[in-house]
Formats: structure tokens, C-alpha cells, sequence
């Protein structure tokens, strides 16, 4: 049980907490009015609200009692009839003008879950919009929700449009015509990571006639023991896979299904830095798309120096999706996307999309005829060295030590051997340090006592020095 509402906090992607302690039914109703009220305030009960859940435990339990709140307050209310992947949730906001809620925790550990507020533009809740709502569950014993008007809850599969919509975006003739060439024994291995992707991603291959393979496709609220987190440590059993094959590829997706994992032919994790670039390039080159590159401050140099090179302007936001799909509904953008493996492209919604990312991978191997570790070559020669990015959380008592540390580290005219050229504060302190080649982020957590600090350099040796003067 939560001692008081102010625990209720939102991050920079909703509000979680661990499941039968303070995430239960009394604060997902006080959550759930919070929102109906917001929503109530700014359209009325004129747009319908979309429901969906991931696999974790209690999941759509939650999601059903979130719909009868809604509909109390007069809302028409579409309840996902089955596990649903975020984007998928995301794009029928924007395919309907609804309001979505998700239960999911992404990528946490099994025993989170989380609310995700998703407004009717289909991307992330603006840091105006949760503050409203946590300022509404001060209140929440004040909004009342009987309406006069109340419409049945209806069941609905949000598969269908979102489906024809990425057939609009993708090739899946090129995709299909790569993978099954004789002279090319190019494989696709889906790892499901027992996630909400499944009967999403597969789906969308086999529908498009294209063969893969795939392991751990059923939907596990403990995620089969392991973390539902598409990095390295937690794809093993892919990784293994690949290592025996000559000419596989890896692809998987995190517990909710907006944040892609990657592995090469030579069964190596490929960044999420490396894919946006990639794509970047893809996406201009093969697809004639154009615009604004839009990247999050913890994110690799490397990307505005590709940016760079194909005469792009590049727009950097603080940390969290919430600014990138914020930023990509401002400006005119190619591709959005941030270090922990979220992207999305303009045509599609500004909220991230690991199945959307996973396929435009897939595409962008076809329309180069060359597998992903040959075109990850080519793009470390255009930006001159393979960068190094490594982040380190530092766990603190209180916030007090928090502020502390923050103050000591916004004024550093060294760190360890470099000297600082430059420096930027858009989200804590990020130092430009004078090789060119490294930078140091520092940044407070938003929903704990915990000091974020991100690295980058072309050698490992700068890296292990830097983390040994923040020790």
C-alpha cells in the first residue's frame, strides 16, 4: 500500500511500481480518475478511450477495472480483446482519436507493472500532461464519476489497422525476395522474450509469406525467469543460436514491445546507436525520405556525424522518448530515436516502435544486398572510430546526497586527464571533453535517488579512466 498519493509519480514514461504492494486496485483507481478527469477537462467525454495490457501478472485484471471507470465517467471504452504491444495501442489512439491507457511496465522486472497515459497523438504524455494528472490524484477524492450517459465496454482487437498501416511503411516483397534467394541462405531468428510483440511481429512475417524462425513464443508474466529487456545479457539463447548459423540475423523486442534488441550475423548485439544510424541512412537514401534527425542527449556523436554527412540538421532533446515524440511532432523529422532502443520514423507515430524498428532492419538488409555486420563496417568508416557507450548508475541514499553530488558535478573544468571544452545542461550536465572524440553526461533519475552517468569515447582505456574519477 502507498502511504500517500505524492508516491504516485510519473517518470519519463508513466508511473510503475511493483504489483500487490503500492501497484494495486486502489491506486490504479486513483491513477485511472486522475486521467478521466484530465481527459474530461481538456475534450470532454466526446473521444473514446482505448485499453490495452501486456503479458505481466494482473494485467488485464487492472485494464478491465480501468474500463469501468472510465465508462462511469461517460467515456465510450474499447478494451483490448487480447495482449497487446504498445505501438500497436499508440497507433489506434492516432487511427481512432482516442485517448489510450496501457498496463505494462516495459522492460522492469517481472514484478512492476506500470500505466502508460498515451493521448490522442499517439506518442508519450508530455511532462505538462502527467503533472496535471498528479495533481489531479491529490484531489482524486473530489472527482466524481457517475455520468448520466454510459455506453457497454467493448472488446476490440487492435491488430488489423495497424497491420495494413506498417504493410503501407515496409516492403515485405523486398524483405521476402532477400531471405529466400537460393544463392543466400539468410536466415531471421525471432527471439519473443515471452513478450507482447508475439502475435504481432510473427504475425506480420507470416502474413507476407516470409520464413523465420523464432523461441520463446508464449506470453510469461515472469518473462521465463529472465528480464524482458532485448540487450545482450538476456538474448544468450539467441545469441548461441546465431553463432551456428553462417548468415543469421537476431531480432527481438522488450516486454511491451516498444523497444528493439538486434543481433548480426557474427552474433554480435548491435547498438541501438548503430541501428539508428543505420536506418538514418536507409531511410534517405533508399526511401527518399527527408527532414530533421531527432536524437536524445545520451545519445552517440556518431549519429550527428552521419547526420552531418547527409547534409541533415540534427535536433537533441533531454533523456526520454516523452521529448523525442514531442520534438518529432514539432519539426519535420526522418527519424527519431534515443539510446535504450527506441525509434520512429515520420509516417508513423511519435512514440516508439521495437516491431517497426525490428522490419525496417529487415528492409534495410534487402535494399543493400549486404549483410547487417558489412553495413555496421561502412557506417564506423564514415564516422571515423567505433564509439564506446557505457552508462553507470549510482544508487543514493536520499534525495538530499542526490542534489550534493549533482552540485559538485555541474561545475568540473577537468575530468580525470581531459579538460573540458563544452558544456551543455538541457538534461543535467553533459561535458565535451578536448579529444573530440568523448563526452560525459551526468543527470538525476526523475523518479528516485540515483545518479545516471553516461560515457562515450572511441577507446575503452578513456572509459574505464572517466568511471574511475566518478568512483
Amino acid at each position: 500500500m502507498a502511504n500517500s498519493e505524492t508516491e504516485i509519480k510519473f517518470g519519463t514514461d508513466g508511473w510503475r511500481a511493483v504489483i500487490d504492494k503500492d501497484f494495486n486496485f486502489e491506486n490504479v483507481e486513483k491513477v485511472i480518475k486522475a486521467i478521466a478527469y484530465y481527459i474530461l477537462k481538456k475534450d470532454g467525454a466526446k473521444k473514446p478511450v482505448i485499453i490495452g495490457y501486456d503479458p505481466r501478472r494482473k494485467a488485464d485484471e487492472f485494464a478491465k477495472q480501468s474500463a469501468e471507470i472510465f465508462q462511469k465517467f461517460g467515456f465510450r471504452v474499447f478494451l483490448s480483446s487480447e495482449i497487446v504491444p504498445t505501438p500497436v495501442l499508440a497507433f489506434n489512439a492516432k487511427y481512432m482519436n482516442a485517448n489510450a491507457v496501457m498496463f505494462t511496465a516495459s522492460h522492469n522486472p517481472p514484478e512492476y507493472l506500470g500505466i502508460k497515459f498515451i493521448p490522442d497523438y499517439a506518442g508519450p504524455a508530455t511532462t505538462e500532461i502527467t503533472n496535471a494528472i498528479v495533481e489531479n490524484i491529490k484531489n482524486c477524492e473530489n472527482i466524481s464519476s457517475n455520468s448520466d450517459k454510459q455506453y457497454d465496454i467493448e472488446l476490440k482487437s487492435f491488430k488489423e489497422s495497424y497491420f495494413e498501416h506498417i504493410e503501407n511503411i515496409i516492403d515485405f516483397k523486398k524483405i521476402k525476395e532477400y531471405f529466400t534467394r537460393e544463392d543466400d541462405d539468410g536466415e531471421i531468428i525471432y527471439d519473443g522474450l515471452y513478450s507482447a510483440s508475439i502475435g504481432f511481429f510473427d504475425e506480420l512475417l507470416k502474413r507476407n509469406d516470409i520464413s523465420f524462425e523464432s523461441i520463446h513464443m508464449v506470453h510469461d508474466s515472469n518473462f521465463g525467469g529472465g528480464m524482458p529487456e532485448p540487450k545482450a545479457k538476456y538474448l544468450s539463447e539467441l545469441i548461441s543460436m546465431i553463432s551456428r548459423r553462417t548468415n543469421a540475423i537476431g531480432l527481438s523486442n522488450d516486454g511491451d514491445g516498444d523497444r528493439f534488441g538486434v543481433i548480426n550475423e557474427k552474433a554480435e548485439f548491435v547498438t541501438p546507436n548503430e541501428i539508428i544510424a543505420l536506418l538514418l541512412g536507409h531511410l534517405i537514401k533508399n526511401k527518399g525520405y527527408s527532414g530533421k534527425l531527432i536524437k536524445t542527449v545520451g545519445a552517440s556523436q556518431m549519429l550527428d556525424i552521419i547526420a552531418r554527412q547527409y547534409h541533415v540538421d540534427t535536433i537533441e532533446t533531454p533523456v526520454g522518448f516523452k521529448w523525442v515524440g514531442a520534438a518529432m511532432r514539432e519539426y519535420d523529422s526522418i527519424i527519431g530515436g534515443e539510446e535504450s532502443g527506441g525509434l520512429s520514423i515520420k509516417g508513423h507515430i511519435p512514440e516508439k516502435d521495437g516491431i517497426l524498428a525490428d522490419l525496417l532492419v529487415l528492409e534495410m538488409i534487402a535494399y543493400e544486398d549486404k549483410p547487417l555486420w558489412e553495413l555496421q563496417e561502412e557506417l564506423h568508416q564514415k564516422a571515423g572510430c567505433t564509439f564506446i557507450n557505457e552508462r553507470v548508475d549510482v544508487k543514493l541514499q536520499d534525495k538530499q546526497q542526490l542534489d550534493i553530488l549533482m552540485k559538485k558535478y555541474f561545475s568540473l573544468e577537468t575530468i580525470a586527464d581531459f579538460r573540458v571544452k563544452t558544456r551543455d545542461k538541457k538534461d543535467g550536465i553533459k561535458y565535451y571533453l578536448d579529444d573530440e572524440k568523448t563526452w560525459v553526461l551526468v543527470r538525476p533519475s526523475g523518479t528516485e535517488p540515483l545518479l545516471r552517468i553516461y560515457f562515450e569515447s572511441d577507446s575503452k582505456d578513456k572509459i574505464e579512466t572517466l568511471k574511475e574519477f566518478f568512483k
